[in-house]
C-alpha cells in the first residue's frame, strides 16, 4: 500500500479539524515527504498532551501514543528536545478545552 507524504497527511489532518471547527496550526514545519508528525493538544488551561504515531510490530498496526503530557511549558520543552533530534519532524498544536484531537478517527494513523 503507498504511503502519504507527510506534508499531504498533514493538509488532511487540518483539513478535518477545521470541519470539526477545532482550531489547528502547525508550528514546526517538517520534511514535506517524509517527517515525522507530532501533535500536540493544548487544552488551554496550562496543560498539553503530545501524541506521537507509533508502530505496533505484533500487528502491523499504527497507532497513536502519548508522548508527554503535563504542565504546557513541559510538553513543549518535550517537543523541543524531539526537534532537535530531527529536524524534518512536523509539529501541529491543536487548541481545544474539551481535549479534542481527533486522532482516533478511522483513516488517521495510516
Amino acid at each position: 500500500m503507498a504511503r502519504l507524504t507527510a506534508d499531504f497527511w498533514v493538509r488532511a489532518y487540518l483539513a478535518r479539524l477545521r470541519l470539526a471547527e477545532i482550531p489547528a496550526f502547525v508550528t514546526s514545519k517538517g520534511d514535506a515527504t517524509a517527517g515525522a508528525v507530532l501533535v500536540k493538544l493544548n487544552t488551554l488551561d496550562g496543560r498539553a498532551t503530545a501524541f506521537q504515531r507509533s508502530f505496533d510490530l505484533m500487528t502491523g498496526a499504527r497507532n497513536w501514543v502519548v508522548l508527554s503530557e503535563g504542565d504546557e511549558a513541559e510538553v513543549d520543552a518535550s517537543l523541543a528536545r524531539q526537534r532537535s533530534f530531527d529536524p524534518d519532524l512536523w509539529i501541529i498544536e491543536v487548541e481545544d478545552r474539551e481535549g479534542r484531537h481527533l486522532l482516533d478517527e478511522p483513516g488517521l494513523s495510516e
